[in-house]
């Protein structure tokens, strides 16, 4: 049996996900996880065969997350399944050390066959993916951009405000206080050298962090 850890912070998500994989002959959901810590803490104790999890979790920055289960567990293949699909987030997961991506869009049956490819040593990535990898390293260093400054946080709370949410609903939703928030806002406002929400939804729109 390939051993899974789901990690996802909508219980809603993580009881589909358990159906749809252990629907799957010889894959078995061995812990779930709702947050970055628990997730490393059930990955240590129970030592899974994949992790599937959601960059976006309360509390731990993704990649931190991706980087502490790989320091605990070197040869543990994880699996990005995520709302993001923009390029930035998919280039450093795999970055970080991620062996797969997949957005929550993908077809069930391919997070199946994505569990069962790690598994056996390989990448799975969607097409799409696939197709943002081979642009940026078309590009080169030449492809850098202000986005590349900023933290996986910061990136995320970029999107958040480019959506219009405010800082109290950032707060609740990466569990973190608003004055935290405010800090997020003013480093990616010195960093990307703008002066309002306006213009980071600007910046955002012009990136692909959101669309128009």
């Amino acid at each position: 049996m390939i051993k899974v850890l789901l990690a996802d912070d909508h219980g809603i998500v993580r009881a589909g996900l358990r159906r749809l994989v252990e629907e799957s002959e010889y894959i078995e959901v061995v812990a779930e996880a709702a947050d970055g810590k628990e997730a490393i803490r059930k990955a240590h104790e129970i030592r899974p065969d994949v992790a599937v999890v959601d960059i976006s979790m309360p509390g731990m920055d993704g990649l931190e997350v991706i980087n502490q289960l790989r320091s605990i567990h070197p040869k543990l293949p994880i699996i990005i399944l995520t709302m993001y699909e923009e390029e930035q987030y998919v280039v450093r997961a795999i970055e970080a050390g991620a062996m797969g991506y997949l957005t929550k869009r993908s077809a069930p049956e391919q997070l199946v066959k994505a569990i069962r490819r790690v598994y056996a040593g390989y990448r799975y990535l969607t097409d799409e993916a696939s197709e943002m990898l081979a642009l940026r390293v078309a590009r080169g260093s030449t492809g850098k951009s202000l986005l590349d400054l900023l933290s996986m946080r910061e990136l995320q709370v970029l999107r958040r405000l480019a959506l219009g949410h405010t800082n109290r609903e950032i707060a609740e939703s990466y569990h973190i206080s608003i004055k935290t928030v405010d800090t997020y806002r003013s480093r990616l406002l010195k960093k990307l050298d703008l002066r309002n929400n306006a213009e980071l939804s600007r910046f955002a729109i012009q990136n692909r962090i959101i669309e128009a």
